[in-house]
């Protein structure tokens, strides 16, 4: 089974409660979202969108002459954010069912959301594709779980076991921003929620290959 595979058959069970599982995070999502700096009229991308639970705060920044793209490789993730953006009537939404190693977008972006896109975030492949796609000059956030300082010892297992039942590579913990990191300028992360995760902003420096 591929990376890709394990990933959908994890999120096929997780789909329906996804929403209210990813209220806890809410607060850091906004966070996050902050450090994009959205402009109206920016076109914005969401990486891994989910259920589109980001969509209404990213057309917040954007407006309604902006425009938010999203990709979700989870035919069920996706279903829900489809509905969503059914529902809402946001013609400003454009959201398809792709994995991040192929998806093509209808546009370049301004500015790029990876919200706990930990697998997407660690293939080359991914990473690559995605930023092909981004302008020079394009502002990046970023957020997800990471490892505890080293010397904490034990306490890894738990940040390994909270990451496992989302991600295939749930042991690639301990820079997980470094392939989007050395695509930027001024990378910048913090530590949230008492070292388990992080958050982090910077600028695209535009190499495209």
């Amino acid at each position: 089974m591929t990376d890709n595979e394990l990933s959908i058959e994890r999120y096929r069970t997780k789909a329906a409660g996804y929403d209210a599982s990813a209220e806890f995070t809410m607060p850091l999502r906004r966070r996050t979202i902050a450090l994009l700096k959205l402009q109206p009229g920016q076109t914005v991308l969401d990486v891994g969108a989910g259920t589109g639970l980001s969509y209404a705060l990213l057309r917040q920044g954007v407006g309604e002459q902006g425009r938010v793209l999203g990709f979700e490789q989870s035919p069920e993730m996706f279903a829900v954010g489809q509905q969503r953006v059914e529902k809402e009537g946001w013609a400003n939404v454009w959201h398809t069912n792709q994995p991040a190693e192929t998806v093509v977008l209808p546009g370049l972006a301004d500015a790029v959301l990876f919200n706990y896109t930990h697998d997407i975030c660690r293939t080359p492949e991914a990473v690559a594709n995605i930023f092909r796609q981004v302008k020079p000059g394009a502002r990046v956030a970023m957020a997800g779980i990471k490892f505890f300082p080293w010397w904490t010892g034990p306490l890894n297992l738990l940040a390994w076991l909270k990451n496992r039942p989302y991600n295939a590579r749930a042991a690639d913990l301990w820079s997980p921003w470094s392939l989007v990191a050395e695509r930027c300028d001024g990378f910048e992360w913090q530590s949230t929620q008492w070292g388990m995760g992080y958050i982090a902003s910077a600028t695209y420096r535009g190499d495209r290959s």
